[in-house]
């Protein structure tokens, strides 16, 4: 370990924890907290495809806003002062524990290491400072330039622009299934963090491995 002279991860629910934002405010939103986490997510990546296919692009800091407006009307509201702080937390979302330790042990190794997300470069930009990562990264790349989404090819091509490497050469890690599909599609050598076990899909796009945590990568020979 590596095998890889580049690894390059999705941001968030990979590296970012996607539901620290409402943990932090759990006791002010209710007992509706999990499920608005989960709709605020869910919201936040249907629009992003929906987006993409009917070619009206909106950045990712407006789709997560609106995907917060949604999952709210659906959860019985939020004062404005709380949707705010909702909104702030975002912007500088938890890092998982083992984040920083796997980037750490890969460069280490002398691989490169790198972002390619939705998020928008200002998003990104925050959200790593908050996190201390940047240090830990040669790249972080966002398709806000390209004006679509992921799981576009142009997205996963922005990759092979940044850093001259053919797809095969890349490690691309992600914990949503539906970018290791498209990352897979494309070429990438690709690493599924399956951290809530969920159950496989896309079985014709399957990644070359599966892992619980990041950590685990680093016990992989591939």
């Amino acid at each position: 370990m590596p095998s890889h002279d580049l690894y390059v991860f999705d941001a968030y629910g990979t590296l970012f924890d996607v539901h620290s934002a409402v943990g932090k405010f759990r006791d002010e939103i209710g007992p509706q907290a999990d499920r608005l986490s989960d709709m605020w997510r869910t919201k936040q990546l249907e629009y992003t495809w929906v987006r993409s296919l009917s070619g009206r692009y909106a950045d990712f800091e407006a789709l997560t806003q609106d995907a917060l407006d949604y999952a709210a009307a659906r959860c019985g509201g939020l004062s404005p002062e709380l949707r705010a702080s909702l909104l702030a937390a975002y912007a500088e979302l938890d890092a998982y524990p083992d984040a920083a330790r796997t980037l750490d042990a890969l460069r280490a190794a002398g691989a490169r290491t790198a972002i390619l997300s939705n998020g928008t470069p200002a998003m990104l930009a925050r959200a790593v400072a908050s996190a201390g990562l940047a240090d830990r990264l040669d790249a972080v790349l966002s398709v806000d330039p390209l004006r679509i989404y992921k799981t576009a090819p142009e997205a996963y091509e922005l990759i092979e622009a940044r850093f001259g490497v053919a797809p095969a050469e890349v490690c691309f890690l992600s914990s949503n299934r539906w970018d290791i599909a498209g990352a897979s599609a494309f070429g990438l050598r690709c690493v599924w963090v399956n951290r809530l076990g969920l159950p496989d899909e896309y079985g014709d796009l399957a990644p070359a491995a599966v892992v619980g945590s990041l950590e685990w990568l680093l016990a992989l020979d591939l």
